[in-house]
């Protein structure tokens, strides 16, 4: 059974698609730098978050599909309900903990971009642009696709009661998906902002109300929370190694993604040095809370070869403890994973916007639409990259890709952190961490990128280094010497003209 839920099933057709993926990241390179002496004065996007809409970016963007897909995967990598429950809390710690560290390099580098524009201060271009290549092209593109599927894969679900629905079937939904979330943000900020919001609150509604169905059937009877919770057989069965920890952690951090999300758009975040770290230690406490009481009444109504059987947990559940109504569940898990994609999307294309501002990708996707202030070019390359790698992929492979990669780059961001405080104290900083937080986060990066591959090495696993260290082939003649044909100058002023958008200034 774990050889099967071992095999990244996604990564095994991987390369003719990363090499897909990168000859039309070449393509879109020759688009850069030709206009860099003719730009017009820019345009400026707005602060448009406060507090409220930070901590929904950063909450919404976490309760996604993560705590209604994962908790089988997880519970089949580590054998039993208490090393899973232990794996839920332990990613909650490492999130929080990494969070904490991205505020302080995020008042230190009060700019939009993540781990680009923070890799690109500290440790100059040549290492910021391959993760400028991982993110746009890797990360944020793989994250979306992977939430759009669970939309997909709920909200489905009642459609085929008997049987899991076709792939063809689950990856058109997703597609749709995908393309109403990238109209929402092409379209306004301030409504995107007001549908994390919304879908945040209708979140947590729906894992509270996961929570009170379990305490209820924890009083009608105790049976199966004993039968998995005790302390004979909480830690029964369970199953460690390096490559199934690794996995295992994949997955409870997958679910808690996002938590670096308004990292990403700084400069569209009133009083960041304020309102960052609040909006990190109120959503990252609320969203642990709620994983760890929901996964507890998921053990209170389904034994573990229940749970780790289930293609949809949560409906498994809603038909155990809701009866005729268990669909409410299949609905309210589309909707959470909807709210989580538009934060994903939200992020993604600020990532993609501010790499090509600092001239690593092409210039068109550097601009704003000049009535609506939204970076929609950035925006439907993002889109375009979500939709091809819905075609190939699977769930659980993605998800074990965008964790490898992610994190890889998460370890080089702690390292740009630390590399600050040793040798620049100086800096200004209106928050602080310990050093001890960015070194348990390295730590802990570096373990999730070399567990899977010291304990259970794979050629595909090759396949996604490759793939990252191959910008190289583009950033020497196209991003360092800038070499560019004269005549992409015409195809980049008609996209210009086309899409109506002009180049943005930094808002800071």
């Amino acid at each position: 059974m774990m050889c099967d839920s071992l095999c990244p099933h996604y990564l095994n057709t991987s390369l003719p698609e990363c090499l897909l993926l990168f000859v039309a990241w070449i393509l879109f390179s020759l688009l850069s730098v030709a206009m860099a002496d003719k730009r017009p004065e820019g345009v400026k996007m707005k602060r448009e978050i406060g507090l409220v809409g930070g901590i929904t970016f950063i909450a919404g963007s976490m309760i996604g599909s993560g705590i209604f897909m994962s908790p089988q995967f997880l519970l089949a990598y580590v054998g039993s309900p208490g090393a899973s429950l232990l794996i839920w809390a332990v990613s909650g710690v490492v999130a929080m903990l990494a969070a904490l560290s991205y505020t302080e390099l995020g008042t230190v580098i009060p700019e939009s971009g993540g781990e680009f524009i923070y890799i690109l201060r500290i440790f100059g271009s040549f290492p910021a642009f391959f993760a400028a290549v991982t993110f746009t092209l890797v990360v944020k593109p793989f994250g979306a696709s992977a939430m759009a599927m669970s939309i997909a894969e709920y909200a489905t679900a009642p459609l085929y009661i008997d049987c899991p629905p076709p792939q063809q079937v689950v990856k058109c939904v997703a597609a749709v998906a995908i393309l109403v979330v990238s109209i929402v943000n092409c379209l306004n900020v301030r409504l995107a902002v007001r549908i994390q919001v919304v879908f945040l609150v209708a979140k947590v509604v729906t894992l509270t109300l996961i929570v009170i169905g379990g305490v209820v059937e924890l009083t009608h009877s105790s049976t199966v929370i004993v039968e998995n919770l005790s302390v004979e057989n909480a830690f029964k069965g369970t199953q460690v190694s390096l490559s199934t920890l690794g996995m295992a952690f994949y997955q409870g951090l997958w679910s808690y993604s996002g938590w670096n999300n308004l990292n990403y758009v700084i400069e569209e975040l009133k009083r960041p040095e304020v309102n960052l770290p609040r909006a990190v230690v109120i959503a990252i406490s609320l969203v642990t809370g709620l994983y760890l009481l929901v996964n507890v009444s998921y053990l209170t109504v389904m034994t573990p070869k229940e749970l780790m059987s289930s293609n949809a947990v949560a409906v498994t559940w809603g038909n155990k403890v809701l009866g005729s109504w268990g669909w409410i569940m299949s609905v309210a898990a589309a909707l959470s994973a909807f709210g989580s994609l538009n934060g994903t999307f939200f992020s993604g294309g600020r990532v993609c916007f501010v790499a090509a501002r600092e001239g690593h990708m092409p210039d068109i996707l550097s601009m704003a639409h000049v009535r609506r202030l939204t970076p929609s070019p950035a925006l439907i390359f993002t889109t375009i990259i979500s939709l091809v790698v819905l075609i190939p992929g699977d769930f659980q492979s993605i998800v074990n890709y965008f964790s490898f990669t992610a994190w890889f780059f998460y370890a080089i961001t702690m390292c740009g952190l630390l590399y600050l405080k040793i040798k620049k104290p100086e800096l200004p900083r209106p928050y602080k961490v310990p050093i001890i937080l960015p070194i348990l986060v390295l730590v802990a990066a570096v373990f999730l990128v070399l567990a899977p591959i010291i304990d259970n090495p794979q050629i595909e696993y090759l396949y996604v280094s490759l793939f990252i260290f191959s910008g190289i082939l583009v950033y020497i003649p196209f991003i360092h010497f800038k070499l560019c044909p004269g005549l992409l100058t015409k195809l980049t002023l008609f996209l210009q003209l086309f899409l109506e958008v002009a180049p943005a200034d930094k808002n800071l």
